[in-house]
């Protein structure tokens, strides 16, 4: 087809203009750098990924957009986000990972929700070689995972650092008098639930207590009444529930309902969640979990603070601060390596030290440190227990109060 002088002209102009364009722009200019997450935005991981991970992410990339960006090398670079919903199912996980780096040619990549869901794509991290700061993953081998995948860091730590911490309480208790050797524990079949059971039956074990009654039941279970109903019928002084979040607000509500009321009621996760405390009022003081805070520590005030103003709602006190804290690390690496080349950072993440909501920390384990393993509500605070050698530790308030018709869940 014969082309018009005219449109020949305007053609030539175009190009003109075109490579006058390219040539003004410096090869490989980034204007910004892009963040991506599989998260679970429906399915049974929501409710926690809503409450623990979500809310963070977006609080994160408020305040770094809101200070110009973030700094690399002498410049300041806005974030963007692509985000996928995996539907809580591990492929789907791995399949949005896959894609946020092959097609999306995402900068960073940030963790999903659950142990279980970061044991999934953790491989696929490492394959490309993208650091996996996992805040919401609790796993025995987080050592051996560490070596197999040198960018991995397991910041909530290993399952027996929270089954010792429980049990160290429960051997004082049982030492004083207070309590005897029988448990009844329960745990979801799932990651975190196996992850935990099998830690807390070990330290049971080592301690010289029972387990009168042990029980899983799967992802999605509705009625857990009838567990419930069994563990009261051997009345236990402690009761155990390695749960998720909707398990943990079930099986308390049965709780109450049935009038059992152990010496000790440990749940979760779900506990640490402003939804429980909300929901069963005082019914919640004196019950037990994994995690808790430094109630007096102004960081972690002003972080409350602030989550609440930027994200309309208050964070857990376990994970949310944790995976606040994985994310200031990110952002310190990144700036302390000067790229974006994430060879470089995942080099920063290994060697340096980072200031935290949670103090001043390093990675080098692939852990924090001095992690709070166990909580309790207290006042309206779910306040750590152990190590109670940490600033801010509370003293166990035992036994926990019976339910209260009064405060009945909403």
């Amino acid at each position: 087809m014969l082309t018009s002088p005219l449109k020949s002209l305007r053609l030539l102009g175009a190009a003109t203009a075109l490579s006058a364009f390219s040539l003004a722009l410096p090869a490989h200019a980034q204007d910004a750098v892009t963040i991506g997450y599989a998260i679970s935005k429906t399915g049974v991981n929501a409710g926690g990924a809503g409450i623990t991970t979500i809310p963070n992410y977006k609080l994160w990339v408020h305040e770094v957009n809101q200070a110009g960006g973030l700094k690399v090398g002498a410049k300041r670079l806005p974030i963007k986000v692509v985000e996928y919903d995996d539907r809580s199912s591990s492929e789907d996980a791995v399949r949005a990972v896959e894609r946020l780096i092959t097609q999306d040619k995402v900068d960073f990549l940030l963790p999903p929700w659950s142990t279980a869901m970061n044991l999934a794509v953790a491989p696929t991290f490492h394959r490309y070689g993208y650091p996996l700061l996992a805040g919401s993953a609790v796993t025995e081998r987080a050592p051996e995972f560490a070596k197999r995948w040198p960018n991995s860091y397991w910041l909530l730590g290993t399952g027996s650092q929270y089954a010792e911490a429980l049990v160290d309480q429960l051997a004082s208790l049982r030492k004083a008098g207070k309590i005897g050797d029988s448990i009844a524990m329960v745990s979801i079949a799932d990651g975190f639930g196996i992850e935990l059971a099998t830690a807390a039956r070990a330290a049971f074990q080592k301690a010289g207590f029972k387990l009168a009654y042990a029980k899983t039941y799967p992802v999605g279970t509705q009625d857990l009444a009838p567990i419930v109903n069994e563990a009261k019928n051997l009345n236990p002084d402690v009761f155990i529930a390695f749960s998720y979040p909707p398990d943990t607000m079930a099986i308390t509500d049965q709780a109450r309902v049935l009038g059992f009321n152990p010496k000790v009621f440990y749940t979760g996760v779900g506990t640490a969640f402003p939804l429980y405390k909300n929901r069963f009022g005082a019914n919640a003081e004196g019950v037990a979990s994994l995690g808790g805070i430094d109630a007096g520590s102004p960081a972690v005030k002003a972080y409350i603070q602030r989550h609440k103003e930027v994200t309309g709602a208050e964070p857990d006190r376990w994970a949310s601060l944790v995976t606040y804290a994985g994310l200031q690390v990110l952002q310190q690496a990144i700036e302390k390596a000067g790229t974006l080349d994430r060879k470089a950072v995942s080099a920063k993440i290994a060697s340096e030290d980072f200031d935290t909501i949670l103090g001043r920390i390093n990675l080098k384990n692939h852990m924090v440190p001095n992690m709070l393993t166990l909580g309790q509500w207290q006042n309206g605070e779910f306040v750590g227990i152990e190590p109670a050698s940490h600033a801010g530790a509370a003293r166990l308030v035992f036994p926990k109060s019976a339910w209260q018709a009064g405060a009945a869940a909403r």
